[in-house]
Protein backbone atom coordinates (compact mmCIF):
# COMPACT_ATOMS: atom_id res chain seq x y z
CA UNK A 1 0.00 0.00 0.00
CA UNK A 2 1.82 3.29 -0.93
CA UNK A 3 0.04 5.13 1.84
CA UNK A 4 0.24 4.74 5.71
CA UNK A 5 -3.30 3.45 6.25
CA UNK A 6 -5.18 4.24 9.99
CA UNK A 7 -6.45 2.40 11.62
CA UNK A 8 -8.95 2.87 14.52
CA UNK A 9 -9.66 0.45 17.20
CA UNK A 10 -12.21 0.68 19.72
CA UNK A 11 -12.37 -1.72 22.68
CA UNK A 12 -12.53 -1.26 26.43
CA UNK A 13 -10.18 -3.95 27.02
CA UNK A 14 -6.29 -2.48 27.21
CA UNK A 15 -4.74 -5.96 26.65
CA UNK A 16 -6.88 -6.34 23.37
CA UNK A 17 -5.82 -3.00 22.56
CA UNK A 18 -2.14 -2.86 22.71
CA UNK A 19 -1.81 -6.85 21.00
CA UNK A 20 -3.89 -5.51 18.43
CA UNK A 21 -1.64 -2.51 17.90
CA UNK A 22 1.32 -4.52 18.46
CA UNK A 23 0.38 -6.53 15.31
CA UNK A 24 -1.07 -3.90 12.86
CA UNK A 25 2.31 -1.11 13.56
CA UNK A 26 4.41 -4.42 13.01
CA UNK A 27 2.01 -3.91 9.12
CA UNK A 28 3.06 -0.47 8.50
CA UNK A 29 0.04 0.79 10.33
CA UNK A 30 -0.55 3.66 11.46
CA UNK A 31 -2.93 2.70 14.75
CA UNK A 32 -5.44 5.35 16.50
CA UNK A 33 -7.47 3.69 19.80
CA UNK A 34 -10.18 3.91 21.73
CA UNK A 35 -11.83 2.95 24.70
CA UNK A 36 -15.04 3.75 24.61
CA UNK A 37 -17.90 4.70 21.77
CA UNK A 38 -17.44 8.63 22.85
CA UNK A 39 -13.67 8.52 22.27
CA UNK A 40 -13.90 6.80 19.27
CA UNK A 41 -16.49 9.54 17.60
CA UNK A 42 -14.39 12.42 18.99
CA UNK A 43 -11.39 10.49 16.82
CA UNK A 44 -13.28 9.80 13.63
CA UNK A 45 -14.20 13.41 13.27
CA UNK A 46 -10.97 14.60 14.34
CA UNK A 47 -8.38 11.95 12.05
CA UNK A 48 -8.39 11.11 8.80
CA UNK A 49 -9.63 7.27 9.61
CA UNK A 50 -9.13 4.37 6.32
CA UNK A 51 -10.68 1.43 8.61
CA UNK A 52 -12.48 0.85 12.04
CA UNK A 53 -12.06 -2.21 14.06
CA UNK A 54 -15.11 -1.99 16.54
CA UNK A 55 -15.96 -3.93 19.33
CA UNK A 56 -19.93 -4.18 20.65
CA UNK A 57 -20.43 -4.71 23.78
CA UNK A 58 -19.02 -1.31 26.04
CA UNK A 59 -19.86 0.91 28.63
CA UNK A 60 -22.06 3.64 27.91
CA UNK A 61 -23.02 3.53 23.78
CA UNK A 62 -22.33 0.11 22.16
CA UNK A 63 -20.73 -0.47 18.66
CA UNK A 64 -23.75 -1.30 16.98
CA UNK A 65 -24.90 2.37 17.61
CA UNK A 66 -21.38 4.26 16.57
CA UNK A 67 -21.89 2.35 13.86
CA UNK A 68 -24.75 3.57 12.72
CA UNK A 69 -23.62 6.98 13.66
CA UNK A 70 -20.45 6.96 11.03
CA UNK A 71 -22.65 5.11 8.57
CA UNK A 72 -25.32 8.26 8.52
CA UNK A 73 -22.09 10.51 6.82
CA UNK A 74 -19.42 8.06 5.99
CA UNK A 75 -18.69 4.49 4.01
CA UNK A 76 -15.32 4.23 5.85
CA UNK A 77 -15.01 0.08 6.10
CA UNK A 78 -16.04 -1.02 9.66
CA UNK A 79 -15.33 -4.65 11.14
CA UNK A 80 -16.99 -5.93 14.23
CA UNK A 81 -15.32 -7.22 16.74
CA UNK A 82 -17.55 -9.19 19.24
CA UNK A 83 -17.17 -12.11 22.00
CA UNK A 84 -20.04 -13.62 20.63
CA UNK A 85 -20.42 -15.57 17.87
CA UNK A 86 -24.24 -16.24 17.62
CA UNK A 87 -25.69 -14.84 14.42
CA UNK A 88 -28.28 -12.59 15.79
CA UNK A 89 -25.34 -10.34 16.62
CA UNK A 90 -23.62 -10.95 13.23
CA UNK A 91 -26.67 -10.44 11.01
CA UNK A 92 -27.49 -7.24 13.21
CA UNK A 93 -23.69 -5.84 12.49
CA UNK A 94 -23.76 -6.32 8.85
CA UNK A 95 -26.92 -4.73 8.02
CA UNK A 96 -26.31 -1.73 10.16
CA UNK A 97 -23.50 -1.47 7.63
CA UNK A 98 -20.58 -3.48 8.98
CA UNK A 99 -18.12 -4.76 6.44
CA UNK A 100 -16.96 -8.04 8.63
CA UNK A 101 -17.59 -9.31 12.13
CA UNK A 102 -14.67 -11.44 13.37
CA UNK A 103 -15.27 -13.06 16.68
CA UNK A 104 -12.61 -12.73 19.32
CA UNK A 105 -11.26 -15.77 19.12
CA UNK A 106 -9.53 -15.14 15.86
CA UNK A 107 -5.81 -14.72 16.26
CA UNK A 108 -4.62 -11.26 16.14
CA UNK A 109 -3.20 -12.68 12.65
CA UNK A 110 -6.35 -13.64 10.98
CA UNK A 111 -7.30 -9.92 12.27
CA UNK A 112 -5.50 -8.22 10.58
CA UNK A 113 -5.49 -9.94 7.07
CA UNK A 114 -8.52 -9.27 6.95
CA UNK A 115 -8.52 -5.70 7.77
CA UNK A 116 -6.12 -5.88 4.89
CA UNK A 117 -8.53 -7.34 2.48
CA UNK A 118 -11.22 -4.84 3.14
CA UNK A 119 -8.61 -1.93 2.65
CA UNK A 120 -7.44 -3.90 -0.57
CA UNK A 121 -11.41 -3.95 -1.34
CA UNK A 122 -11.68 -0.74 -0.80
CA UNK A 123 -8.87 0.80 -2.53
CA UNK A 124 -10.05 -1.32 -5.87
CA UNK A 125 -13.53 0.46 -5.67
CA UNK A 126 -11.74 4.00 -6.52
CA UNK A 127 -9.70 2.61 -9.43
CA UNK A 128 -11.10 5.13 -11.94
CA UNK A 129 -13.59 3.81 -15.31
CA UNK A 130 -15.21 5.87 -17.49
CA UNK A 131 -18.42 3.57 -18.29
CA UNK A 132 -21.76 4.21 -17.09
CA UNK A 133 -23.89 0.94 -16.79
CA UNK A 134 -27.50 2.02 -17.74
CA UNK A 135 -30.38 -0.85 -16.91
CA UNK A 136 -33.47 1.87 -17.14
CA UNK A 137 -34.39 2.86 -13.57
CA UNK A 138 -31.12 1.77 -12.53
CA UNK A 139 -27.64 3.39 -13.59
CA UNK A 140 -23.77 2.82 -12.10
CA UNK A 141 -21.10 5.67 -12.73
CA UNK A 142 -17.92 3.64 -12.23
CA UNK A 143 -16.35 6.99 -12.57
CA UNK A 144 -17.54 8.39 -9.94
CA UNK A 145 -18.74 5.07 -8.36
CA UNK A 146 -22.35 6.96 -8.39
CA UNK A 147 -25.36 4.60 -8.26
CA UNK A 148 -28.44 6.10 -9.42
CA UNK A 149 -31.78 4.36 -8.83
CA UNK A 150 -35.30 6.31 -10.22
CA UNK A 151 -32.87 9.72 -10.96
CA UNK A 152 -32.08 9.78 -6.83
CA UNK A 153 -28.27 8.98 -5.62
CA UNK A 154 -28.49 5.78 -3.46
CA UNK A 155 -25.73 5.28 -0.92
CA UNK A 156 -23.76 2.12 -0.63
CA UNK A 157 -20.99 1.17 1.82
CA UNK A 158 -17.56 -0.23 0.45
CA UNK A 159 -18.88 -3.75 0.16
CA UNK A 160 -22.29 -3.21 -1.01
CA UNK A 161 -20.88 -1.42 -4.08
CA UNK A 162 -18.48 -3.55 -4.41
CA UNK A 163 -21.04 -6.57 -4.65
CA UNK A 164 -23.40 -4.37 -6.77
CA UNK A 165 -20.89 -3.68 -9.11
CA UNK A 166 -19.86 -7.32 -9.43
CA UNK A 167 -23.35 -8.03 -10.39
CA UNK A 168 -23.97 -4.99 -13.16
CA UNK A 169 -20.83 -6.01 -14.86
CA UNK A 170 -22.28 -9.35 -15.46
CA UNK A 171 -25.99 -9.11 -16.29
CA UNK A 172 -27.46 -12.56 -15.92
CA UNK A 173 -24.29 -14.83 -14.55
CA UNK A 174 -25.18 -16.77 -11.55
CA UNK A 175 -22.63 -16.23 -8.90
CA UNK A 176 -22.24 -19.12 -6.15
CA UNK A 177 -22.17 -18.57 -2.81
CA UNK A 178 -18.77 -20.04 -2.86
CA UNK A 179 -17.53 -17.83 -5.48
CA UNK A 180 -19.33 -14.83 -3.89
CA UNK A 181 -17.61 -15.81 0.18
CA UNK A 182 -14.05 -16.00 -1.83
CA UNK A 183 -14.00 -12.88 -4.10
CA UNK A 184 -15.26 -11.22 -0.84
CA UNK A 185 -14.92 -12.68 2.69
CA UNK A 186 -11.92 -14.80 1.83
CA UNK A 187 -13.90 -17.77 2.00
CA UNK A 188 -14.81 -17.03 5.71
CA UNK A 189 -18.22 -16.76 5.87
CA UNK A 190 -21.52 -18.43 5.35
CA UNK A 191 -24.97 -18.27 3.55
CA UNK A 192 -26.79 -15.93 6.42
CA UNK A 193 -23.65 -13.17 5.36
CA UNK A 194 -24.45 -13.15 1.89
CA UNK A 195 -27.80 -13.09 2.14
CA UNK A 196 -28.10 -9.77 5.11
CA UNK A 197 -26.13 -8.37 1.92
CA UNK A 198 -28.10 -9.09 -0.54
CA UNK A 199 -31.01 -7.90 1.88
CA UNK A 200 -29.97 -4.85 1.74
CA UNK A 201 -28.91 -3.96 -1.69
CA UNK A 202 -32.22 -4.60 -2.62
CA UNK A 203 -33.73 -2.40 -0.02
CA UNK A 204 -32.34 -0.01 -1.54
CA UNK A 205 -32.30 -0.80 -5.08
CA UNK A 206 -35.78 -2.84 -6.02
CA UNK A 207 -38.77 -1.19 -6.20
CA UNK A 208 -40.19 -4.39 -4.41
CA UNK A 209 -37.62 -5.81 -2.08
CA UNK A 210 -39.77 -8.97 -1.48
CA UNK A 211 -40.33 -9.01 -5.24
CA UNK A 212 -37.00 -8.05 -6.66
CA UNK A 213 -36.61 -7.84 -9.85
CA UNK A 214 -32.96 -7.07 -10.45
CA UNK A 215 -31.52 -9.07 -8.10
CA UNK A 216 -32.67 -12.37 -8.29
CA UNK A 217 -31.61 -15.75 -6.12
CA UNK A 218 -31.23 -19.05 -8.21
CA UNK A 219 -32.29 -21.31 -5.25
CA UNK A 220 -29.82 -23.16 -3.56
CA UNK A 221 -26.75 -21.76 -5.90
CA UNK A 222 -26.32 -18.00 -5.49
CA UNK A 223 -27.61 -14.64 -7.01
CA UNK A 224 -27.69 -13.27 -10.66
CA UNK A 225 -28.35 -9.87 -11.74
CA UNK A 226 -31.83 -9.75 -14.26
CA UNK A 227 -29.90 -6.46 -16.18
CA UNK A 228 -33.65 -6.68 -18.93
Amino acid sequence: MSEVNAILVVDDDPSIVDLLRDFLEYENFHVITACDTAQAWDEFQQSSIHCIVLDIMMPGENGFELCRRIRAESNVPILFLSARSDDVDKIRGLTLGGDDYIVKTASPGEIVARVKAVLRRSASQHQTDGRVLDFGRIKLNLSTREVIVDGKNVVLTPKEYALFRLFVEHPRHVFTYEQILAKFWDGVGDKHTIRVYLGRLREKIESDPNHPQYLVNVWGVGYRFEGG
